[in-house]
């Protein structure tokens, strides 16, 4: 295929270079300069989407992803299909992909998990919303990209999906980090803590495959003195994306809303920032009951 692809940044260049590899045409677009092996730049994002089956986006949210669909979008040609790998509110999506429609074009909305280094490995998962039509077209692009693709539904489903998923996630990995420093001031080995909870009933993801605690259960960021995996400033942008969704259909989500607050003050006030999520772990160890 002939894809354009706007957005080449940690994530994005990183899977353009796996459409390259793969055989497929591509021709990339990013504000920064950026020089990937086997994709030919061009000078703006219009002039990446012209005359393309596909035009991929990975941009950082809904107000540049708006902007540059209401650059490419006019340029596109009739059946050719934008696929937005981007975590951006549900709002945005649907809006995008409605106007993209009205233009003869197909839309689908597909953000990703497994972060630089699934995109890096092509091992990603895609969530993605749009019609079958789209979906369909972009599913062998799916398949090179990363490990599996689920259709989510109509658009903006891939989204919803993206931001439910992460928002559970930031709440497991906030009670993980307490339930941690607590056996800490309880005096429970780390490990121990570990054997228990890892094959009883407050198994998780955070706990079995990401343990926020230094030398316990697999290799994670805590080994690598909390240097980002996936990032806290990233955790709280798709927490806010989760309670602008939630302001948005009317649903009651305290714990989201908690986790939410929990992460600006850490990313914002404290020294989250540039942190790996997990580093909510020796924020709790430093603090008391008050």
């Amino acid at each position: 295929m002939k894809i354009g692809f706007i957005g080449l940044g940690n994530m994005g260049a990183p899977m353009a270079a796996n459409l390259a590899k793969a055989g497929h045409e591509v021709t990339g677009f990013d504000m920064a300069d950026v020089s990937i092996d086997g994709v030919t730049m061009a000078a703006s994002g219009a002039e990446a989407a012209t005359e393309a089956d596909v035009v991929i986006t990975m941009l950082p949210n809904g107000d540049i992803l708006r902007a540059v669909a209401a650059e490419i979008i006019p340029v596109m040609r009739s059946g050719a299909v934008l696929v937005d790998c981007s975590t951006v509110d549900v709002d945005s999506a649907r809006a995008v992909a409605a106007t993209a429609e009205a233009a003869g074009c197909l839309a689908v909305d597909a953000p990703v998990s497994g972060g630089i280094g699934g995109a890096a490995a092509g091992t990603l998962t895609f969530m993605a919303g749009g019609t079958d039509a789209g979906f369909a077209k972009a599913e062998a692009l799916f398949d090179i990209m990363g490990q599996k693709a689920v259709h989510c539904g109509a658009a903006g489903a891939g989204q919803a999906a993206k931001i439910c998923n992460n928002m559970i996630l930031g709440i497991t990995m906030i009670g993980t980090c307490e339930a941690f420093a607590l056996a800490d001031k309880l005096g429970l080995d780390r490990q121990k803590m570990f054997d228990v909870v890892s094959t009883s009933s407050g198994y998780s993801w955070t706990m079995n495959a990401y343990c926020p605690a230094p030398g316990v259960g697999p290799q994670s960021p805590a080994d690598n003195d909390y240097q980002p995996g996936f990032a806290a400033d990233l955790m709280l942008k798709d927490l806010r994306l989760s309670q602008q969704a939630a302001e948005s259909a009317d649903a009651d989500t305290p714990m989201g809303q908690a986790a939410t607050e929990l992460y600006a003050r850490f990313v914002e006030h404290e020294d989250g920032a540039g942190r790996d999520f997990s580093a909510m772990l020796p924020r709790f160890e430093k603090r008391g009951r008050g």
